[in-house]
């Protein structure tokens, strides 16, 4: 089918070989090498908002694949009723570890809508990775607690392992004369020591093997034959014993089979994304956007991606960019100038750029980036010249374009049949080409695209109708080549006026002189030439658009050393006919473009001057802020110095208030001048940011406790304070809401409690007047125990309005640390502190509630 040979032809196999280098796992990366191209635009427009949020999330956080393997013949074989090994087992575990891993990178971001989308459905299922760890080792082994019954059979099998190894010890020293070395090895699974063949009934046993030389037996005596086959009993039961462990996790897998396969799907399409993105950053690309048919398509700066790779990896030369500007109504557009020009390159990276950005890829060419999403993107590059079958150059050309013009009938419907059958032959194989030295063989390219069903409509005499062009992109190389020129030129032209009906864009390269007369005969049309230096007598790979170009055949001809006689006649024989005026009048417009370039570059600088000067003036305001900002920032600190110097009297004041020189209400009101100053004089507070809503367990949900490593029903609802009782196993305990998650990994959402807004900033807000110490918010613990005095501070926090002291001493320093553990973790608690020496020091500490 054409659309095969499209892909072979734009080579696009080896694209989508460097994108799977660029994937973290095996499974992404056979996804990059057999990528499917979208069949609708919906499709891409998700594939581009996928590797832009990969590329946003990538520049943000190390996104690690660590873990994830290919479970997928693990999967099956489960499935089939197979029993998994250990090995199979631990990457199953491992894979649901790096995809909880995954989503937990992308929950935490706060952009990234479509990735968390994709990852809203993922279940990890940390209980099966926990069984799974508890029960198979990282070795992939069957571990002694998987099972009580396989930790005895293993204790026995080492007591008898170790009475052998005893046994066969003392022989060994009460026949040092017989052996033939201090050795005790296996054979057969049956332990041996090695006996010299003359004194074998020294030694009475069972011989199980004997040296090459036959020097040497390697007997089992008799005295271990017994405790022998007692331990291969023992090793035919840890084997039984390890298959039932392993069948029952088989089992456990089996259950939950779906939801794995949907898992290993969402972490290869979040591999596979990511790989776009990074490619896409690699290849210094911007987001393409699909434009309508009104609109003009962009490409500036436009590079071939293959180019590039072959330039950064394999020492190639620089890559060229182009320019690639097409208006809503141009149709065709055909590239004119001399051979090895970059004609052939050009059409390969337009094809490349287009399939990329209906892959999701980022386009390498500066923004902005806009292109029409395409249905078919056809080609007919290089020749299918065949000795095999009978074809020339010709041939091959037309036998390819009949296929192009049957795809474009199918969609269309209304397209007159004028392929031939008889040349319609979609078994042949392809050979890309290029400008003349520049064919190579194309990669077969694994998932191509599905073209339409073919509808033929019978050929019709009536002039041709110009039809509604399908959202088609066709390349043509070298139109109406290798036949008599007159005819081909006719050809081409006919061709050219036909696609220009019935497909969105064609861009055809051609040296046919009538062609480039099509411009000014129909606005659809429009010319564009690859630049050549005539005074390096080499071409500069640019694409010029506006002008048609010269072939410069003669030019390069003499560059390439052909006889200097040869080329002057062939000069002569060019300047009688009319080409010669054709060509005066192409370099005149050459020229006048020269000048032009030259005046738009004097612009350019004169606007990067200005733009410089602009840079410079709002450089300086932005220090002008800054400077402002940092006077303001010191008025601050002075007043808040202020501040602190007043409280510092006012706690004076209520030392003295204790001594009864002077009245608690005189220490208020100096409390509440000084907070009403600090109040004036500094900004308010900002709110807080609302945090993100998270996991409400419910009674009767299943949660998890990561410090205990496990899961537990929850028992009752969260309480005002976010305590809630829950139970796993036998044990019932009480946690709170931040010590939780729910088993897909999400944080509980904690309660907030409305807090009054102060005058002045967390940061800068001035201390608390001091409280007073009274006997009502004085509490002595000395002499009880931890649990006795954690009772105590509960109600006396509960009742609290303040600071509040209790007095625990010194002692051992048991009481004391108990004291401010439970402090520590208390939620009403802000801080706390020693007592002033005078109050007691460090044997009375203050909290503040």
């Amino acid at each position: 089918m054409i659309q095969q040979e499209t892909l072979e032809l734009l080579e696009w196999a080896r694209l989508c070989q460097h994108l799977s280098t660029f994937a973290s796992t095996k499974l992404g990366a056979t996804a990059a090498r057999q990528i499917r191209i979208p069949d609708t635009q919906a499709e891409s427009e998700h594939l581009l908002e996928l590797t832009r949020e990969a590329y946003r999330l990538d520049g943000k956080a190390n996104l690690s694949f660590s873990g994830v393997q290919d479970i997928g013949d693990a999967l099956e074989r489960a499935e089939r009723q197979g029993l998994l090994s250990g090995e199979e087992l631990l990457a199953i575990a491992t894979t649901l570890n790096g995809a909880r891993q995954l989503r937990r990178i992308i929950d935490a971001q706060e952009d990234l809508p479509v990735l968390q989308a994709l990852v809203e459905d993922l279940r990890t299922y940390p209980e099966l990775e926990q069984e799974i760890h508890r029960c198979i080792d990282d070795r992939g082994d069957v571990a002694d607690r998987a099972s009580p019954k396989l930790a005895g059979i293993r204790e026995q099998l080492k007591s008898v392992r170790n009475e052998i190894y005893q046994k066969l010890q003392r022989i060994l020293q009460r026949h040092a004369g017989a052996v033939q070395e201090q050795l005790i090895t296996q054979r057969g699974e049956r332990f041996v020591i090695p006996v010299k063949a003359p004194q074998k009934d020294a030694i009475p046993g069972i011989v199980h093997d004997a040296s090459t030389s036959g020097l040497t037996l390697y007997v089992e005596p008799h005295s271990v034959v017994e405790m022998g086959n007692r331990l291969r009993q023992l090793q035919r039961q840890e084997r039984t014993e390890e298959e039932i462990v392993l069948r029952q996790l088989t089992a456990q897998v089996t259950e939950v089979q779906p939801d794995l396969e949907q898992l290993l799907a969402i972490v290869t399409t979040l591999d596979l994304a990511t790989a776009r993105a990074r490619y896409s950053h690699w290849l210094e690309g911007n987001a393409p956007r699909f434009v309508p048919a009104e609109e003009q398509a962009t490409l500036r700066q436009l590079r071939h991606p293959l180019l590039v790779w072959q330039q950064r990896h394999e020492q190639g030369p620089a890559v060229v960019p182009i320019d690639v500007i097409v208006k809503p109504h141009l149709r065709v557009v055909a590239i004119t100038g001399p051979n090895t020009g970059g004609k052939t390159v050009t059409l390969k990276t337009l094809g490349l750029a287009a399939l990329m950005a209906k892959v999701g890829l980022f386009i390498p060419a500066r923004e902005p980036v806009e292109i029409p999403w395409f249905n078919q993107i056809l080609a007919d590059i290089g020749d299918e010249q065949s000795i095999e079958q009978s074809l020339s150059t010709f041939s091959g050309h037309i036998r390819r374009i009949s296929r192009i013009l049957d795809a474009l009938k199918a969609p269309t419907l209304n397209a007159p049949a004028e392929s031939n059958p008889e040349l319609d032959d979609p078994e042949s194989s392809e050979t890309v080409a290029g400008e003349e030295g520049e064919s190579q063989t194309a990669p077969p390219q694994p998932d191509p695209t599905t073209p339409p069903p073919h509808h033929p409509i019978p050929a019709s005499p009536r002039p041709r109708v110009p039809a509604s062009p399908t959202n088609t992109l066709v390349l043509l190389d070298e139109v109406g080549a290798g036949t008599d020129p007159s005819e081909g030129s006719a050809l081409a032209a006919s061709l050219l006026k036909h696609l220009a009906d019935h497909a969105r864009l064609t861009v055809a390269t051609t040296h046919y002189g009538e062609l480039k007369a099509l411009k000014y005969q129909d606005e659809r049309f429009e010319n564009a030439s690859v630049e050549f230096n005539d005074m390096t007598l080499s071409p500069t790979y640019r694409l010029l658009w506006g002008i048609p170009g010269r072939s410069n055949a003669l030019t390069i001809a003499q560059r390439l050393g052909l006889d200097a006689a040869i080329v002057e006649d062939a000069r002569e024989q060019v300047g009688v006919s009319s080409q010669a005026d054709v060509n005066q009048v192409i370099a005149g417009l050459e020229a006048q473009r020269k000048a032009q370039e030259d005046k738009a570059s004097e612009a350019a600088k004169l606007l990067t001057q200005a733009e410089k000067l602009h840079n410079e003036v709002s450089h300086k305001a932005q220090m002008l802020r800054e400077r402002e900002r940092d006077l303001q920032q010191q008025q601050e600190k002075a007043i808040q110095q202020a501040i602190s110097q007043a409280k510092d009297e006012i706690a004076r004041v209520i030392r003295r208030l204790q001594q009864g020189d002077a009245t608690a209400q005189d220490a208020q009101k100096a409390t509440d001048a000084v907070n009403a100053l600090a109040g004036k004089h500094l900004p308010t507070r900002q709110a807080a940011p609302k945090p993100k809503p998270g996991f409400k367990p419910k009674v009767g949900d299943r949660i998890r406790i990561p410090s205990l490593g496990q899961t537990a029903e929850v028992l009752t609802e969260p309480d005002e304070d976010g305590k809630l009782t829950v139970r796993f196993g036998l044990l019932k305990t009480t946690v709170s809401l931040a010590d939780i998650e729910s088993l897909h990994g999400e944080k509980a959402e904690l309660p907030v409690k409305p807090k009054p807004q102060d005058s002045i900033p967390a940061a800068q807000a001035a201390p608390p007047a001091p409280a007073v110490r009274t006997s009502r918010n004085t509490f002595d613990i000395r002499g009880m125990r931890v649990a006795e005095a954690e009772s105590v501070l509960e109600n006396a926090i509960a009742t609290a309005n303040g600071a509040i002291w209790i007095i625990h001493g010194h002692g051992t320093g048991k009481l004391k640390r108990g004291v401010h553990e439970y402090l520590q973790r208390h939620p009403q608690v802000q801080r706390f502190e020693a007592a002033e020496a005078t109050d007691g020091g460090t044997g009375v500490t203050v909290a503040h509630v």
